[in-house]
């Protein structure tokens, strides 16, 4: 438990960080399930547009620290291979 004036102001700003990245992180999310979706419907040109509303929500989470750069990296990779298949 936190017990001096320095320990209980960092963990009420824990809490708000820990709120504000949770939030980022389930937009990310929405977005890469979007991508997902489309990819399982088989629409390509859905997939590509959808993998183009991604990649910039997945970088400012690795700019805001939600995400490391290359975890991010690999996810778009891979996504964008999926798309590409669909031809």
């Amino acid at each position: 438990m936190a017990n001096s004036p320095q320990s209980k102001k960092r963990a009420r700003q824990n809490e708000a960080r820990f709120a504000v990245n949770k939030a980022r992180r389930s937009r990310i999310r929405t977005f890469l399930r979007n991508v997902e979706e489309a990819i399982e419907s088989g629409d390509k040109e859905a997939a590509g547009t959808a993998l183009r509303a991604a990649q910039p929500e997945l970088m400012r989470g690795v700019s805001k620290g939600v995400f490391h750069k290359n975890t991010a990296s690999r996810k778009m990779s891979r996504l964008a291979a999926r798309v590409k298949a669909l031809g």
